[in-house]
């Protein structure tokens, strides 16, 4: 072990970040596909892509960082998502050092959606809080639907023509993210832009979670189109539903005795202020 250090990944460093990715936290995605989820396709004034550690030029850690601008009360406020932290057991005595390099970063709201079991307690002390993230579960099942009274719309081009606004950004920034996916949920004249992504629990490829909704009320009463319409099309036999995110317990849905942590660290915004969007929930399809 000679001198190990830390530096900021820059653009030129992604590929052989994505390469120690693959090698030592998740081999299911490439190095190639790490590479391409670490660059948020998203315009953000981003200092960088997060944290390795390097040992006479090896990188033996690293730790993903995704940023962007949002604007709350016409206030810009600027978040850093920490995403996948991997380090190699002989340099597990300098992991602390990534962290506390990005949480040194000025000027920030902090997000950890992620964490591990282990990252949990690291995170309290350093004054991270828990969100709610209570969960519903429910089965997709093939149920009929009246012709004419719903609709489920998931073709790019049609979904950027009928949003606008605040909704028509997201949907712009997040359509090449490699993990999101998008619907539209229509009634009427009304309708809900959905975000998910395809989910592992217990290494079984069969969930999704929904990320957002732009719209709770007609969610709640088109959440079996919905799972109907993610296992026809999608073959995902089951949905994963933070309360906080869909507005509460979908007919049919039964919570979770427990629930995944999310965490985020801020000065000043509340936990109703956090969402999953630009973040790497979106950006890396483990």
């Amino acid at each position: 072990m000679g001198r190990v250090s830390v530096a900021p990944i820059a653009a030129a460093d992604l590929d052989r970040v994505g390469e120690f990715l693959h090698r030592n936290l998740n081999e299911r995605l490439s190095a190639e596909e790490w590479a391409r989820a670490a660059r948020a396709p998203w315009s953000a004034d981003a200092p960088n892509h997060g944290f390795m550690l390097v040992d006479n030029g090896e990188i033996v850690g690293a730790y993903l960082a995704f940023y962007s601008s949002r604007v709350f009360d016409e206030r810009v406020e600027r978040f850093c998502n920490l995403a996948a932290w991997c380090v190699m057991p002989k340099y597990r005595l300098y992991s602390l050092q990534l962290l506390k390099a990005l949480l040194a970063q000025p000027g920030y709201h902090f997000t950890d959606l992620s964490p591990s079991g282990n990252t949990v307690p690291v995170n309290e002390k350093l004054k991270f809080s828990r969100l709610d993230t209570s969960t519903a579960l429910m089965a997709n099942l093939p149920w009929p639907i009246r012709p004419g009274r719903y609709r489920v719309i998931s073709g790019r081009a049609e979904i950027e023509r009928r949003l606008a606004g605040r909704e028509l950004q997201i949907y712009r920034d997040h359509q090449h993210a490699r993990a999101a996916h998008h619907v539209l949920l229509v009634e009427g004249g009304r309708q809900c832009y959905v975000v998910f992504r395809r989910d592992r629990r217990k290494n079984l490829p069969i969930f999704a979670s929904v990320l957002y909704v732009s719209d709770v009320a007609l969610f709640q009463r088109m959440a079996r189109v919905f799972g109907r319409h993610l296992l026809v099309r999608h073959g995902v036999l089951a949905t994963l539903m933070e309360l906080r995110v869909v507005g509460g317990r979908p007919p049919g849905a039964r919570l979770l005795r427990s629930a995944r942590p999310k965490m985020f660290r801020s000065d000043s915004l509340q936990a109703d202020q956090i969402d999953y969007l630009y973040s790497e929930l979106v950006c890396v399809a483990w």
